[in-house]
């Protein structure tokens, strides 16, 4: 009989409050068999290595030739050595049997790239809300340019993006592809050949005063002009150079985007005999000449999305991009590493004290064994995506890289149990990722988190978050390796809480809201900020940021949201219909933001940070 320890799965865990749970023997079943486990008695061995430079690593019986990423090899018997170049290497037996693939040894550094030595600061914004009079309907690629001169000339060295990955569906954490872009963050005028369609110019002007942003409407503007401007394409040696440094990702990207124009956007209802990306069909749709076109076509507009993305962050702030903690069971990365997958089964977190049913993300989770034995491509891919034109990324509940809650299909969250991932090997590949692109790290921490998560982050130089609603100590009391904030895109905004507004939402939605926790919090912020209960909203939002300013924090976070005086958050967690999740743009244009006194005098009182 399987022992589920030995398969990563945990039977019992402790809640929010400390109560010790044990998921249903039904859900432990389900992930065993899901493992296949049915058959096995131990989880698959992978013979490949991750390993740290510098320390000593025991090679297996044999003699052994590395084969190193820069095209150099060398022998190597009973152990590596521990001088050895950072990368994606390979092991072969040295003489002796073959190989039908190649060993893959990962070589990365122990801690990640530090963040800058003095205290900087940034603005938080979700991009797609923040609307110019340039936008077709939503914030874009031009827009983030114009953002991010704008926070430079005004002291900012951080600019803190929502993921932008392709096909979110609204959320920007229920996307497609976490390894691509969605090209509905295109600045269409910007792409050589593209023009505006004709009568286009009421329709981009409904969609921007519109305060609901309509994702369908804004591609159904820009998908004619780009296909318009990819018609006149007579190619490009960059964009030559862009696919083939992209490779076999991007392909497969672009391939599932050419099958879903023709068979719909969920693999799962393709015909057969493309279902799979090895299958010969595929290859063979890839081959014909309107395969090839329209192939061409989804990696082209890849090539725009990351040109325009490296203008935006050659303004000065360094920008921080984010990752997701997963993708959709029906996209493109699903599509792509589908034998990596835990089908049957989704993503989500037990009740806790802000969520009494617990949370269902409709995500499908990766097999930490199928992942290890993939050579960890999947992950590798998405930190690399999101770390290029980036300064900093921030891994979306980083504790999903130590453990997930799996919940069989149809089961409640309540139902769900942990399983454990290679969290040594996923950390060391981060690390690795991040000196490649001079880049830190930010792991989101927040909930209910082990102590092992925040001893290994400190450990490899991630940064922790910290937030006012949530620490019990004054800004300045934080430590040094954390981004500091007010709140985050879950959490109510400074005039959401101070004004009542994000309460009598909830109340209003019938969302059962943690009124003590709220007045804490509320309090707090009267008590930190010196003011009285009937203080205008703006004068408590100076303030708080004023104690920001305070914190040694690395980097400091302000949202744009804040800035705007917004009262409803960007995401009210555990609604769908009840309200506009991720729909909302802010009220006011960029071009008024960057006259806006309430703006600059955030930025005033963040720039008075000291080393």
């Amino acid at each position: 009989m399987n022992e589920p320890g030995r398969w990563g799965i945990e039977t019992g865990y402790r809640d929010a409050g400390g109560a010790w749970r044990e998921p249903p023997a039904s859900t432990i079943d389900a992930i065993l068999d899901v493992m296949g486990a049915a058959g096995a008695t131990e989880p698959p061995e992978w013979e490949g290595m991750v390993v740290v430079a510098g320390a000593p690593t025991p090679l297996p019986p044999g003699r052994w030739r590395v084969e190193l990423e820069d095209g150099g090899t060398f022998d190597a018997e009973g152990a590596l050595p521990e001088v050895l170049p950072l990368g994606y290497h390979h092991l072969r037996p040295s003489g002796g049997k073959r190989l039908e693939r190649p060993h893959r040894l990962i070589v990365g550094p122990g801690r990640c790239w530090p963040p800058p030595p003095a205290p900087a600061w940034g603005w938080s914004v979700q991009l797609y809300a923040a609307r110019s009079a340039d936008s077709w309907g939503m914030g874009d690629l031009g827009d983030l340019r114009r953002l991010a001169a704008w926070s430079a000339a005004h002291g900012a060295r951080a600019l803190m993006i929502n993921p932008l990955h392709a096909g979110s569906e609204p959320s920007p954490y229920f996307a497609s592809s976490r390894c691509f872009r969605d090209p509905r963050y295109l600045r269409v005028l910007d792409v050589p050949g593209a023009s505006a369609p004709r009568g286009s110019v009421a329709a981009v002007q409904a969609l921007n005063h519109d305060r609901l942003i309509d994702r369908d409407a804004v591609w159904a503007l820009k998908s004619p002009a780009l296909e318009r401007a990819f018609a006149r394409f007579g190619g490009d040696p960059e964009f030559d150079r862009y696919r083939a440094g992209q490779g076999r990702a991007l392909e497969g990207y672009a391939t599932y985007c050419a099958l879903a124009e023709l068979h719909g956007p969920d693999w799962h209802d393709w015909p057969g005999e493309v279902r799979r990306p090895d299958a010969s069909a595929v290859a063979a749709f890839v081959r014909s000449p309107g395969g090839a076109r329209r192939v061409t076509y989804h990696a082209w507009l890849q090539w725009l999305l990351d040109r325009q993305l490296g203008e935006a962050a050659a303004q000065g702030p360094g920008l921080i991009s984010d990752v997701a903690i997963g993708t959709r069971d029906e996209g493109a990365d699903a599509w792509i590493w589908q034998d990596c997958l835990a089908t049957g089964m989704r993503i989500g977190a037990p009740p806790d004290e802000f969520n009494a049913l617990g949370q269902d993300w409709a995500l499908p989770p990766f097999d930490p064994w199928k992942l290890r034995e993939a050579g960890y491509e999947p992950f590798i891919q998405a930190v690399r995506s999101a770390l290029r034109h980036a300064g900093a990324i921030r891994i979306d509940h980083v504790m999903g890289l130590f453990r997930q809650f799996w919940i069989p299909a149809g089961a409640a969250p309540s139902e769900g149990a942990y399983v454990r991932y290679p969290h040594a090997d996923l950390l060391s590949i981060l690390a690795l990722e991040s000196h490649r692109a001079a880049g830190f790290v930010i792991g989101e921490d927040l909930g209910t988190v082990e102590d092992v998560v925040r001893h290994e982050m400190a450990a490899r130089g991630v940064l922790s978050y910290r937030l006012v609603w949530f620490e019990p100590q004054r800004p300045d009391r934080w430590p040094r390796q954390a981004l500091g904030a007010v709140t985050t895109h879950d959490l109510p905004t400074v005039a959401g809480l101070w004004t009542g507004r994000d309460l009598e939402i909830q109340r209003r939605i019938g969302v059962a809201p943690n009124e003590a926790s709220t007045r804490a919090m509320r309090d707090r912020l009267r008590e930190w900020c010196g003011v009285g209960d009937g203080a205008p909203v703006e004068q408590v939002i100076v303030r708080v940021h004023e104690l920001l300013a305070g914190a040694p924090c690395a980097v400091v976070a302000a949202t744009l949201d804040d800035a705007c005086g917004v009262r409803e958050r960007p995401n009210m967690p555990g609604t769908t219909d009840q309200c506009p999740n991720w729909c909302l743009a802010l009220p006011l244009p960029l071009e008024e933001i960057e006259r806006s006194e309430l703006a600059l005098a955030i930025a005033e009182r963040l720039n008075r940070r000291r080393p």
